[in-house]
């Protein structure tokens, strides 16, 4: 008998139909002789479909409300699939993530986990039922106030049960059949990865790939959790995402060995080029500590070589296109202490990463992508790198070309079949 915690996206419950669906899966995992723990997002569209009734109300809605009123969606969910579970014969019970014991910090919005006490959800499995629980929400330590955890909150809600439950495996289903080598919307040829390191998925997920969020692959490299990603609308057998060796053929473990796991893009970033900044110690770092204190995260960074005649530099660095009104509020109040003379704003980019831990040991690699992008007449305008992964910033209109070149250029193609996104978005 295992313990197995399993996941379901939106898009796996996003009528009563797939509701249906998924509950049948559940059940016939249940009735394998299985532990079931199930957490689930909101129905389809449901948590757009309330921010856009929020901000008909307001606005600028309070965040703690905000809060409140979101987590109704996997209310909803959680419910609904008890009950089809329920009617299939098996027993089940839903929880909210209060209920469920997930404790995070004060930050509405994004709230991380901080502690996970499942106690009502080892009843729960204890008395023969499946837990049911709702996923991206969790309760403060001090005040009880419902908090949600931001883009992906299920996915990490899953993995931090799984890790707290001490689970053999947690399923993370979604609407495709696993982890590709590129985005199968863009690349239809892409491979499917039967099995991933955590380090080549957090580059991936950190670089834009959008079927696991970073936040779910460090909690699962922490905790050393099992990750399997699979489709909920078909039975493939998706990907394992593990440090622990495949199985050899005379019993030995190994790895797969490919240089490359595959090619990410992200299109949410903008760029951010502050002219004309005094080449002398502490400039830089005053730049990013005010950048810092208006809480932005920032990926890329790049300084020109200082003009000798004026002794003056430029700086470019790469965010979330989310924060870059923040980031330029907060410099162009401190340009007078920093002294540079202007700031640059550019969202129309995008970041191609190429990702795979066989590269470090393998020369020619940064030639290759290089080749491959100046054939496709892609200008690269940022270039960062670390022992698995080299990023460029590219134009986001040369974006999917510089995918689809990159990826042939490393024999990533498939020649089976085309990859399928059942549900349309990738998650």
């Amino acid at each position: 008998m295992a313990l197995i915690v399993q996941k379901y996206g939106g898009s796996s419950v996003a009528d009563a139909t797939s509701v249906k669906r998924v509950a049948k899966r559940i059940a016939e995992t249940k009735r394998a002789g299985n532990d079931v723990v199930v957490v689930v997002s909101a129905m389809g569209d449901t948590t757009d479909e309330l921010i856009d009734l929020a901000h008909q109300i307001t606005p600028i809605p309070p965040s703690r409300e905000m809060d409140i009123l979101l987590t109704a969606g996997e209310r909803i969910s959680m419910s609904l699939l008890a009950m089809a579970i329920a009617n299939l014969g098996v027993d089940a019970q839903s929880f909210t993530g209060q209920q469920a014991g997930v404790i995070t910090d004060e930050t509405h919005g994004k709230a991380r986990i901080i502690d996970v006490s499942p106690s009502r959800i080892r009843a729960a499995i204890d008395s023969g039922a499946v837990a049911i629980v709702a996923g991206f929400q969790g309760v403060t330590q001090h005040t009880n106030d419902v908090t949600t955890l931001g883009r992906g909150g299920s996915d990490t809600t899953a993995v931090a049960l799984a890790a707290a439950l001490k689970a053999d495996v947690c399923e993370i289903y979604t609407d495709v059949d696993g982890v590709f080598t590129a985005d199968p919307r863009i690349v239809p040829t892409a491979r499917k990865i039967d099995r991933i390191s955590y380090d080549e998925m957090l580059e991936m997920a950190a670089s834009g790939a959008k079927v696991l969020v970073l936040r779910c692959v460090e909690y699962a490299r922490r905790y050393d959790v099992p990750v399997h990603v699979r489709s909920s609308f078909s039975g493939h057998t998706g990907t394992l995402v593990t440090d622990v060796p495949a199985p050899g053929p005379e019993g030995e473990g190994h790895m797969e060995e490919a240089i490359i796991a595959g090619v990410a893009h992200d299109r949410s970033e903008a760029k951010i080029t502050v002219v004309g900044v005094p080449d002398v110690p502490g400039k830089a770092a005053r730049i990013f500590e005010v950048v810092a204190g208006s809480g932005v995260s920032i990926d890329m960074i790049v300084q020109n070589v200082s003009v000798a005649k004026t002794g003056l530099t430029d700086i470019s660095f790469t965010l979330p296109q989310d924060d870059g009104a923040g980031a330029l509020t907060a410099l162009t109040e401190r340009q007078a202490e920093i002294g540079f003379a202007s700031l640059q704003y550019d969202d129309a980019i995008g970041k191609l990463s190429l990702i795979g831990a066989g590269m470090k040991s393998h020369p020619g690699v940064s030639a290759q992508l290089f080749k491959a992008l100046a054939g496709a007449g892609i200008n690269i305008e940022m270039i960062t790198t670390s022992d698995i992964r080299i990023s460029v910033v590219t134009r986001a209109e040369n974006l999917d070309d510089a995918v689809r070149a990159v990826h042939t250029a490393f024999e990533l193609d498939s020649s089976e079949d085309q990859a399928v996104v059942y549900g349309g978005t990738g998650r």
